[in-house]
């Protein structure tokens, strides 16, 4: 029989610890005050960041007199006719669907194609590939109002001004540079002996893509998708540019209609502000986690 080895104590406390997943250090003097400093700062981060939110979420449920008066308190009851009265006045439905279509179309419509390329840039040698990648993500490093002329024109030859067509053909291009930036990493990250190994078993190269690797870059496509989503939902500029009529018009176009009918009428002012922001906090919020491992192994893979 093996004769059994002792294990020093100190060896099994610091196994323990790191299984634990970190070692406890020594609350001294210096350590207390930096990490009362840290908090105090997290803190204050939250609270600059969160109160003006909360503070316009609760103000749609309060009357003008309540806000201009009291502007800090909290409201006396959960009213929600302003939130009727804009849905039902002013096309704000008409908005909200031309948002969903616009939005969710570029963002899975820039995930398949975008996916299928990063997927051969990150796996496969070809000529001109670098080349190939730096003028897809070179978009990075133009500001975007610098492309206002050119693709103003492209649209109007297209005859594709004033249509949901042509606003979201301008979201998608305008994602190609993140999208492939966060999946090329990902596609990386996934080992080439998958692949090869499949290329072994005879799979084909478009069997290889949907079934082995395209499950495997779900945390890439999740955050491209996030990050695509968000962007088209904001985006203001080129959707006030590209249409002028209220049935092709976006979400953040309505706010600048809204400023002007309501005008001092803050209650439905800040409802519909709260409908406007409030639906991609809700879907970043259940898809942080994602987005926050993806950054990550962008950061290291990449």
């Amino acid at each position: 029989m093996e004769a059994k080895m002792n294990v020093p104590t100190n060896v099994k406390m610091n196994r323990k610890a790191n299984k634990d997943g970190f070692l406890k250090k020594p609350l001294t003097v210096g350590r207390v005050c930096y990490l009362i400093f840290a908090y105090l700062v997290l803190i204050f981060i939250v609270v600059v960041s969160v109160f003006p939110i909360l503070w316009v979420i609760l103000s749609s449920f309060k009357s003008n007199a309540a806000i201009l008066s009291s502007p800090f308190a909290l409201p006396d009851t959960f009213n929600f006719d302003a939130y009727i009265s804009v849905i039902n006045q002013y096309s704000f439905g008409t908005y909200a669907i031309n948002s969903v279509i616009i939005s969710f179309g570029a963002t899975a419509c820039s995930l398949l194609f975008f996916s299928m390329a990063a997927y051969v840039i990150a796996k496969y040698n070809f000529p001109c590939k670098s080349l190939i990648y730096v003028l897809l993500t070179l978009t990075l490093l133009v500001p975007g109002h610098t492309k206002t002329q050119p693709i103003f024109s492209l649209i109007m030859n297209l005859n594709l001004y004033d249509t949901k067509t042509g606003v979201w053909l301008v979201y998608l291009a305008n994602g190609i540079a993140m999208s492939l930036f966060v999946l090329k990493a990902t596609f990386m990250s996934i080992p080439q002996s998958l692949n090869e190994a499949a290329e072994i078993d005879g799979a084909s190269f478009t069997r290889t893509f949907w079934q082995i690797n395209l499950p495997l870059a779900k945390t890439g496509l999740s955050t491209a998708g996030i990050l695509m989503f968000l962007g088209n939902w904001n985006e203001y500029y080129y959707a006030a540019l590209l249409t002028s009529s209220a049935s092709n018009r976006t979400l953040p176009v309505s706010l600048a209609f809204f400023n002007q009918a309501f005008s001092y009428d803050y209650t439905r002012m800040f409802a519909a502000l709260t409908m406007v922001v409030l639906p991609g906090i809700i879907i970043y919020m259940l898809a942080q986690e994602q987005v926050q491992a993806s950054v990550a192994a962008t950061g290291v893979k990449g």
